[in-house]
């Protein structure tokens, strides 16, 4: 396993993260406290959940596995958030998180979710940095950091607050564009940086012909080695310290630690080779964060957004609305009930043209 800094903190953190929230069995705590010490023994030293896992059950697990991990002397740094902003919410919250997951302090405790400037303005007036500050005079954090879904300058914008010490967004070969951004301020400000859904929230292994472009020549195009070379594109990133990977099964784990294990970094060239052929093969690919399932009409967007993408994947208009019939049992009148209010493309992670889809569905259903 490699080791990279995370930022200007002195931490050494392995460059594969270990997400702690798709666990198959979440319930099994001695096979979720198996899988956390098989990657630990694999050199995984960077172990990310949140309270919103499973309805903190994924905390739960996680502090059992610490305590494994403490008596078997293996390494380890803890990373959570938190989506409260006034104070007594944020101490409630972290008051649990630590007991749950039966550690003294977090190592890389995250104003969790920043969707867009208005929202974090919101969560800065209601005092949420103090918040933290005093948490971390107080040793509960080691380190400030936010998790964020902004692109562009928006999200070069949110890292002019001279106390994060960290970030987590998402960054993958299908939307690097929108966040290439992020790693030039990450760079200036030597910032840690944790890149989530690196393999498309599963968009990748389910389709690895999407990574073609990347594999030697030679390799089979499966789910094993897109997964490898997904992985390994973004460790050609220097400023990268942790691709996190949510491990259902200790199978997962060990394809991702096969990944590192043989990572070759590409050349500055090669890396905008591969960049180039990556923004033809994922252009306008919804991953199904489902943020915005959330609709005043009811429509229940990810799964129409999902459809949309045997558009964009196997370029047959027909799938779309197979997709919507035999998978998600929905017919595409749904879809016409749209108000274009537009609260949908509002917390789009990805800033797709969801409205414009959904007309797109409504209006070209086969008769």
């Amino acid at each position: 396993m490699q080791y990279r800094d995370y930022g200007k903190t002195g931490k050494k953190v392995s460059m594969l993260g270990f997400g702690a929230m798709r666990f198959s069995e979440v319930d099994n705590h001695d096979k979720c406290v198996e899988m956390i010490v098989h990657a630990a023994r694999g050199g995984i030293n960077y172990f990310d959940t949140a309270p919103g896992y499973f309805e903190t059950r994924s905390e739960t697990v996680c502090g059992k596995g610490f305590a494994e991990l403490r008596r078997q002397g293996l390494p380890y740094y803890v990373s959570t958030k938190t989506f409260q902003s006034n104070e007594s919410e944020i101490r409630r919250e972290i008051e649990a998180s630590l007991k749950r997951l039966d550690v003294p302090a977090i190592d890389f405790y995250h104003i969790w979710c920043v969707t867009s400037l208005e929202n974090w303005k919101e969560r800065k007036n209601q005092g949420i940095i103090k918040t933290f500050q005093k948490l971390k005079e107080e040793k509960l954090i080691n380190h400030i950091c936010v998790s964020t879904h902004l692109i562009q300058n928006n999200i070069a914008e949110l890292f002019t607050e001279s106390v994060f010490e960290g970030v987590l967004f998402g960054y993958s070969a299908y939307n690097f564009k929108t966040r290439e951004k992020a790693f030039d301020v990450v760079q200036q400000k030597n910032l840690g940086a944790v890149v989530m859904n690196p393999l498309g929230g599963g968009l990748i292994p389910g389709n690895p012909e999407l990574c073609r472009f990347l594999l030697k020549s030679g390799e089979e195009c499966n789910k094993e080695n897109a997964v490898k070379v997904a992985l390994q594109f973004l460790w050609d990133h220097k400023p990268l310290s942790v691709a996190l990977v949510g491990f259902a099964n200790k199978e997962e784990i060990d394809l991702a630690l096969s990944a590192a294990e043989t990572h070759t970094p590409r050349t500055e060239a090669e890396l905008a080779t591969a960049k180039a052929n990556a923004s033809k093969s994922f252009e306008g690919i919804c991953t199904g964060c489902s943020y915005c399932d959330d609709c005043p009409q009811e429509i229940p967007i990810p799964k129409f957004m999902d459809a949309y993408n045997r558009k964009i994947l196997e370029q047959d208009e027909q799938n779309i609305y197979n997709q919507l019939k035999w998978h998600w049992n929905l017919s595409s009148e749904v879809a016409g009930t749209c108000s274009q209010c537009g609260s949908c493309e509002s917390v789009c992670t990805q800033h797709l043209n969801i409205i414009e889809r959904l007309e797109y569905i409504a209006k070209n259903a086969p008769k």
